[in-house]
C-alpha cells in the first residue's frame, strides 16, 4: 500500500490528482470551522453535550464535528447519502428508473442528476427543520424570518457545495469523491477520541496500569481494523463454465470464470438502517419533556449508550433488538440489490453454467442458497465490528465517536482508493507501452 502511494507521487498526472484531492480536503476542513450566521454556537454545543442518544454522536462523527459546531457544513453529505439510498431502492421499485439504469453511461448520468435534486430537497427540508425547531429554543440569536432564511440557505448551500466537491474529486482527483469526503470527516474526529481515551485510562495512572490500558486500547483498535479488512475483502467465488460453440472453423467459449459473491454484500447499510430505527424514538423524545417511567425505560433500551453497564443490565435488551435488525436489513438490502434469477438467466443465455448444477431455476436456487449462507456470515462479522466499541463503552465507559461503522467506511474507502490509484497507474503503463 505504501509502495503504491510512493510510486503514485512519481507520476506527474497522478501526483496532480493527489494534490488536487488534498486541496479539496483542506477546503472541507476549513469550511467545517465557519459558523452559520445568526446562530448561537454556545447554545447548540450545550444542547449537544446533554444528549445521550447515539444518533447525535453518529451524525457528528459523519460530519467531522461540523454538526456540534453548527458550521455551514453541519448537514455535510448526509443528505446525499440518504438520497443515494433512496434512489437505489426506487430503482428496484420503479421500472422506469430500472430501465434508465440499464441504458449505460447516459442512464447513470440521468440518475445522478435526479440524485442531486433529491439531495438539495432533503438538505432544504432538514435545514428548515433545524432552523425552525432549534431556532425557537435558542439556536438563533434572534428568532425572525431573516435569520431563519439565512440558516436554511447556509446549511443547504453547504451540503450542496460538499456534494460538488465530492464530484470534483471523482472527476479531477483520485476518484471515489463522496466516500473520501465522508472518510476525512470521520478521521478528523479520531485524534480527539484517542486523546480522551488517553486521559481517561492512561494519564495519571500507575505505570503498570497505564501501560496495560494502553496495550488493550491498541489491541482492540488493531483487532477491529484487521477484522474489518478481512470482512471487506472476503468473498465466495462460484465457478462458472462456458460451453464450447463451433462456428465454421472457429471455436467459441469453453472458458472458466467465476461469480464473486462478497461476504459483506450490503456494506454498512444494515448498521446505518438499524441504528437509525433504534434512535428514532430517542430523537422524537428529545422534543418533549413529559414522559412516563415506562417510556423512559423504553428510551434507555433503544439507546446503545446504556447497554452492557454492570450497574443496570436491563437496557441491554436493546442489543438483542439491534442484532435482529442488522441481520434483517442484511438480508433485505441484498435481496433488492442482487437478483439470482436474473444472473442465472444471463448465464443460460450466454451458455454458462455452474459445474454440477443445471442451468435455469436450479442455478438460481443454488445461488440463493449460497447467498443466504454468506449473508449470515457477513452480518455476524458486521455485528462483531460494530459491537466491540459498544461493549467497551458499556463496561469501561470508553465513549468515542468512531465505532464499527466508521472503521468499516474508513478501511473500505482507503482500500478502494488504493485500487483506483493502482488501476490508473496500470492504464498509464499500458498507454506508454502502446505509444
Amino acid at each position: 500500500m505504501l509502495e503504491t502511494v510512493k510510486n503514485a507521487f512519481k507520476v506527474k498526472d497522478i501526483r496532480k490528482k493527489l494534490f488536487f484531492t488534498l486541496l479539496m480536503l483542506v477546503v472541507i476542513r476549513f469550511g467545517s470551522q465557519l459558523p452559520v450566521p445568526g446562530t448561537d454556537r454556545a447554545y447548540f454545543a450545550n444542547w449537544f453535550a446533554k444528549q445521550n442518544g447515539d444518533i447525535s454522536g453518529f451524525i457528528n462523527a459523519f460530519t467531522g464535528g461540523s454538526f456540534e459546531k453548527m458550521s455551514v457544513f453541519a448537514l455535510n453529505i448526509t443528505p446525499y447519502i440518504t438520497s443515494s439510498i433512496i434512489m437505489q431502492l426506487l430503482t428496484i421499485a420503479i421500472p422506469k428508473l430500472e430501465e434508465m439504469q440499464k441504458e449505460g453511461e447516459d442512464g447513470r448520468k440521468k440518475i445522478a442528476s435526479i440524485t442531486r435534486y433529491v439531495t438539495v430537497g432533503l438538505a432544504l427540508f432538514e435545514s428548515s427543520a433545524m432552523a425552525i425547531g432549534f431556532g425557537r429554543q435558542g439556536l438563533l440569536e434572534e428568532y425572525n424570518a431573516l435569520n431563519v432564511i439565512t440558516v436554511i440557505a447556509a446549511l443547504t448551500a453547504g451540503s450542496a457545495f460538499l456534494m460538488w466537491i465530492g464530484e470534483q474529486i471523482t472527476e479531477y482527483g483520485v476518484g471515489n469523491g463522496i466516500s473520501i469526503v465522508l472518510t476525512i470527516n470521520i478521521i478528523a474526529g479520531m485524534p480527539q477520541d484517542f486523546t480522551s481515551l488517553f486521559q481517561q485510562f492512561v494519564k495519571d495512572k500507575s505505570f503498570a496500569t497505564g501501560a496495560l490500558a494502553f496495550a488493550i486500547i491498541i489491541a482492540v483498535v488493531l483487532g477491529t481494523v484487521i477484522l474489518t479488512v478481512i470482512l471487506n475483502g472476503a468473498e465466495r467465488r462460484i465457478p462458472v463454465q462456458y460451453a464450447k460453440k463451433i462456428q465454421g472453423r472457429k471455436t467459441y467459449g469453453g472458458q472458466s470464470s467465476h461469480i464473486p459473491l462478497k461476504v459483506n454484500t450490503s456494506g454498512v447499510i444494515p448498521i446505518i438502517f438499524a441504528s437509525s430505527i433504534m434512535q428514532l424514538p430517542v430523537i422524537a423524545a428529545s422534543f418533549f419533556t413529559v414522559r412516563s417511567a415506562g417510556w423512559n425505560t423504553f428510551l434507555q433500551i433503544m439507546s446503545s449508550s446504556n447497554w452492557f453497564k454492570p450497574a443496570n443490565m436491563l437496557p441491554s435488551i436493546g442489543a438483542v433488538i439491534y442484532v435482529l435488525l442488522v441481520v434483517f436489513f442484511a438480508y433485505f438490502y441484498t435481496s433488492i440489490t442482487f437478483n439470482p434469477i436474473e444472473i442465472a438467466d444471463n448465464m443460460k443465455k450466454s451458455g454458462g453454467f455452474v459445474p454440477g448444477i443445471r442451468p435455469g431455476k436450479p442455478t438460481s436456487d443454488y445461488l440463493t442458497k449460497i447467498l443466504n449462507y454468506i449473508i449470515f456470515i457477513g452480518a455476524i462479522g458486521l455485528l462483531l465490528v460494530a459491537m466491540v466499541p459498544i461493549v467497551c463503552n458499556g463496561l469501561f465507559g470508553a465513549r468515542v465517536s468512531f465505532g464499527g461503522t466508521s472503521l468499516i467506511i474508513i478501511v473500505s474507502v482507503i482500500l478502494e482508493t488504493i485500487k483506483q490509484i493502482e488501476s490508473q497507474m496500470l492504464v498509464r503503463n499500458y498507454k506508454g507501452f502502446l505509444n
